[in-house]
C-alpha cells in the first residue's frame, strides 16, 4: 500500500508518517509567527489526510500553536451559530490570531460539488478544502466588518520530498529486510508490517479490508481538543 497517512489497519504506524508530520510542524510553526506577526492574523495550512486525520492531529500536538484542527472523521459546520466562522471571528477579536489546521479530506460535504472524477491512481478527486476555507473565512470576516491578514500554506509537495527522518529510514530498511526474508520463505500475497512492536505478514485482503481512523470519541481526539481549546463540535447541528 501507498500511504503516509497511517490508514493502513493492522500496522502500527505507516512507513514516512513520523516524517510526515514532523516536517507539517514546520508549516504549523509558520503560520503561527505569521499570524502573530499581523494584527487580526489568521494563519491556515492544509495538510495531506484524505481519509484520516493523524498527519494533522499529531503535527498539531507536536507543535501546539494551532487552535483550530479539523479531520475527515469530525464533521464540522461553518455558519449559523456556534459555527467555525463565528467561533474564528470572535477568537480573532479576543486574541487578535489564530491557527488552523486542516486535513485535506475534511469538510468535503461543504466543498464537494457532488461529482465522482477520480485521478490516475483512482482515487476520488477531493475538492480543494484548504482554498474554499480561505475564501470563506475571508467573505466571512468582510461581512462582519472585521479586517483579517489570512496567510495560507500548503506544504503537500514539501512534505512529499522530504528526505526521511533517522526513525522511518532505520523502519524502512527493516521492513525491507523482513520483506526479504518472507519472499525467502514462500510467502505471497502479504504486506510487511509492524504490529504491536514486531514485524508480521499481513494477508493483503486484511490489509485493504478498511481504513485506521481518528475515533471521533478516542484519546487521541481527545489530546487534540484539550491541545487547541477548540469545542468539540462545531455548530449546533452539523451537516
Amino acid at each position: 500500500p501507498k500511504t503516509i497517512d497511517n490508514d493502513i489497519p493492522y500496522v502500527d504506524q505507516s512507513f514516512g508518517f513520523q516524517t510526515a508530520f514532523g516536517e507539517a510542524t514546520r508549516s504549523i510553526r509558520a503560520a503561527h509567527v505569521e499570524a502573530k506577526a499581523s494584527p487580526n492574523g489568521v494563519g491556515l495550512v492544509r495538510l495531506m489526510g484524505r481519509h484520516s486525520g493523524f498527519i494533522a492531529c499529531y503535527a498539531a500536538l507536536a507543535e501546539p500553536d494551532a487552535n483550530y484542527v479539523l479531520i475527515p472523521e469530525v464533521p464540522f459546520a461553518l455558519d449559523g451559530p456556534g459555527g467555525l466562522l463565528d467561533h474564528l471571528l470572535e477568537r480573532v477579536r479576543l486574541r487578535g490570531h489564530a491557527v488552523i489546521v486542516v486535513a485535506e479530506g475534511a469538510g468535503q460535504d461543504l466543498c464537494g460539488d457532488g461529482r465522482d472524477a477520480r485521478d490516475a491512481s483512482g482515487n476520488v478527486k477531493l475538492d480543494d478544502i484548504g482554498l474554499f476555507l480561505k475564501d470563506r473565512i475571508a467573505r466571512h470576516f468582510a461581512t462582519a466588518g472585521q479586517d483579517i491578514s489570512l496567510k495560507y500554506i500548503d506544504p503537500s509537495y514539501n512534505i512529499r520530498s522530504v528526505a526521511a527522518n533517522p526513525y522511518d529510514s532505520v523502519y524502512c530498511l527493516r521492513l525491507a529486510q523482513n520483506a526479504v526474508h518472507a519472499a525467502l520463505a514462500g510467502r505471497t500475497e502479504c504486506v510487511v508490517g509492524r504490529w504491536h512492536g514486531r514485524f508480521v505478514h499481513i494477508p493483503m485482503p486484511l490489509a485493504v479490508s478498511h481504513r485506521n481512523e481518528v475515533a471521533p470519541d478516542g484519546d487521541l481526539w481527545l489530546a487534540v481538543l484539550e491541545a487547541t481549546g477548540q469545542p468539540r463540535v462545531f455548530g449546533t447541528e452539523v451537516r
